[in-house]
């Protein structure tokens, strides 16, 4: 399936480069290039791509806005959001995870990392900037870490050595091809683990993952 992709920026040589590296997978093509936050927000209604890229700083909307008009609570029929940006400032990151967003990227993160983020968000999933998930994760992080699975933990939620490794650096903001040449894994195996994880701890994506790692004492 192609995954069809909006970017909106207001810069036209980051517009342009995003959208060759976006096309230069057959896997993913860009419908539109927007300048501006009002001609995102109109072209993504009538288009309905499955992945929005947008800026935070745009004229006539910013990115943040867009976001929350596409992606948040009250939106009719939420559509997937990333954010990518060269602000890194955590209420940014708050702002746009909490109105919606399924990614936040900084634009230095690399073509890789961008191809990723799209796929995540057309899967549903959620992928954060490894260098913004580590302080991410500390200032949400609730309260003392409670113990880690024991004897007692119930069956579904206890995790295997190799399981637990990927979930240790997965909180450390890893990418899932950082993972697999830290373990000498497959990517695709590091992807299974994960989901594995996933379906154990009742998680919806890797953001979450990371954030039960915190919560559990599994990462200081």
């Amino acid at each position: 399936m192609t995954i069809r992709v909006l970017v909106a920026d207001d810069q036209e040589m980051v517009r342009t480069g995003f959208a060759m590296i976006l096309g230069a997978h057959p896997d993913i093509e860009v419908v539109a290039e927007c300048a501006d936050g009002v001609e995102a927000l109109e072209a993504a209604r009538r288009l309905r791509p499955d992945v929005v890229m947008v800026d935070i700083q745009m004229p006539g909307l910013d990115g943040l806005e867009v976001t929350r008009l596409l992606a948040g609570p009250d939106a009719p029929d939420p559509m997937r959001v990333v954010v990518v940006t060269t602000f890194g400032d955590d209420a940014f990151v708050d702002t746009a995870l909490d109105n919606g967003a399924l990614g936040f990227l900084l634009k230095d993160a690399g073509p890789a990392l961008l191809i990723e983020a799209v796929r995540a968000a057309a899967a549903g999933d959620a992928l954060i900037s490894p260098s913004l998930t580590l302080r991410l994760l500390q200032r949400r992080q609730s309260g003392p870490a409670t113990a880690p699975p024991g004897p007692n933990t119930p069956h579904e939620t206890v995790l295997s050595d190799r399981e637990m490794q990927i979930v240790r650096l997965a909180a450390r903001g890893l990418t899932n091809t950082e993972i697999g040449d830290e373990l000498f894994l497959a990517l695709g195996t590091v992807k299974s683990h994960l989901a594995n994880v996933q379906a154990k701890l009742g998680l919806s994506n890797r953001v979450q993952i990371a954030a039960w790692a915190w919560e559990h004492g599994q990462v200081r």
